[in-house]
Order: C-alpha cells, then sequence, then structure tokens
C-alpha cells in the first residue's frame, strides 16, 4: 500500500507541471455551468454565511482538511487488517482501484478549486475565499513543503469524499454504539461541509468521488474474487 500511494502521488503531483492554470480554470467554469444547471451551485452561499457568523467552525474545518482525510484513513485501513482480516482483501483493493480511478480525473481534467478562482480575472466575479489564508489553520499550501508535494488542480474527483465514504463502508460494521455508528455514517457529510466551506471543492467533485468509490469497488470485488479463486485456502472475502 505504501510503493501504491508513493506511486500514486508521483502522477497525481506531477499535474502541477503538466497541467497549465488557463487549462484547470476552463474547466472550472464548466463545472459551475453544470451546477448552475442542475441548480446545485451553491458552494459562495454556504461559506459566506459561515465567514460571517461562525469562522471558528471555518477554522477547524480547514485542519479537519489537511488532517482527518489522512489519519482516519489510515486507522480505518490498519483496524480493518487487524480486527477483520477477512474484509480486508475486498476492501484494500477498493482503496486502491478507486484511487487508481481517480489518477484519470487528475491527469485528464485539471479543475481549478473555487478558492483559486480569484486569480483569473474573466469579468465574472464568483467571491470565493482561500479560507486558509484569510482565516488560517495549522498548515498552508504557500508553504515550500507543501507547493512542492501538492498539486493543488487536482480536485476532480474529491478523494477527500471519495476517501470519507470508503472509512464509512469499512469502520461501520465494527462499530458496537449507536452514537459511533451514527458519527461514522455523517463522516462523508461532515467531510462534504468542510471541502465546500474551505473552497476546495465543487459538489459535482464530491459526485465524482462517489463515481470513483462505487466503480473501485466493483472492480475491487473482481479482483478480489479472482484471487480467491486462485487460492482455495485463503478465506473469501465478505461482501461488504
Amino acid at each position: 500500500m505504501l510503493v501504491f500511494y508513493g506511486v500514486y502521488s508521483a502522477v497525481r503531483n506531477a499535474g502541477v507541471k503538466g497541467a497549465g492554470p488557463e487549462h484547470a480554470f476552463h474547466n472550472a467554469r464548466r463545472i459551475i455551468a453544470a451546477e448552475r444547471a442542475l441548480h446545485i451551485f451553491v458552494e459562495h452561499g454556504i461559506q459566506e454565511i459561515f465567514l460571517r457568523h461562525a469562522r471558528w467552525l471555518v477554522w477547524i474545518a480547514d485542519n479537519f482538511y489537511g488532517s482527518a482525510h489522512f489519519i482516519v484513513t489510515i486507522v480505518a485501513l490498519v483496524y480493518c487488517f487487524r480486527r477483520m482480516p477477512e474484509r480486508y482483501p475486498l476492501w484494500r483493493n477498493t482503496l486502491a482501484c478507486m484511487t487508481a480511478l481517480a489518477l484519470l480525473g487528475f491527469a485528464f481534467f485539471p479543475l481549478l478549486p473555487p478558492r483559486l478562482l480569484y486569480e483569473f480575472p474573466s469579468g465574472v466575479h464568483y467571491h470565493f475565499v482561500d479560507t486558509l489564508k484569510s482565516v488560517g489553520g495549522l498548515w498552508n499550501f504557500d508553504s515550500g513543503a507543501m507547493q512542492k508535494v501538492s498539486n493543488q488542480y487536482a480536485a476532480m474527483p474529491s478523494l477527500h469524499f471519495g476517501w470519507s465514504s470508503w472509512c464509512a463502508f469499512v469502520l461501520y460494521p465494527a462499530l458496537r454504539h449507536r452514537w459511533s455508528k451514527a458519527l461514522m455514517v455523517a463522516y462523508p457529510f461532515i467531510t462534504l461541509f468542510v471541502i465546500v466551506v474551505t473552497a476546495n471543492h465543487f459538489i459535482l467533485d464530491a459526485a465524482g468521488g462517489v463515481a470513483v468509490f462505487g466503480g473501485g469497488y466493483l472492480v475491487g470485488r473482481e479482483i478480489t474474487r479472482r484471487i480467491s479463486l486462485r487460492t482455495p485456502k485463503a478465506a473469501q472475502p465478505a461482501a461488504l
């Protein structure tokens, strides 16, 4: 998994050099046009409400965005490996396939996140705010380290939402208390709120995350099935 993530990071971050900002900007305008046609272009309104009335919550969202995405996913993967070995092959393969599918989006559809739209004067002002700059957090994209490893045009699909959905499916069956199950169900929706209020993703990016999660599950399930047929002594993976 570490080797796979290293390859994923290398391919993902190569997009910084391979995709020009103008291309990413035009794709952002296409997403906005699609959301307007679907009547779901509400990201700016949501962000404005919380910037005016609950900036402290935006600060929490900034920190959540940069930490929970990795921490919860790693915890879920390790927990599944240690405590649910019969389910681990399926969900490991699902995570790997989902992430691989996301690379296609990063490679062929570079997308400017809402928070960077102000950098491209076009006669139309979208008024999104880069909350990491205006509100702050424990990390930022302008640091030297982040600039070297972060492709800021890798927004479609949103792996924040895709991975959080994966975590919910992995951990929910293992939880025993109603409150913990409710929290795990809420986790993807909390992530959706975070990526919108911080202007890191459009709502359609989250829809893309759902798509690669579903595709990753189908491909991962088939891979798991084929491997299990070749190794009859191995435990059959659970469907969920």
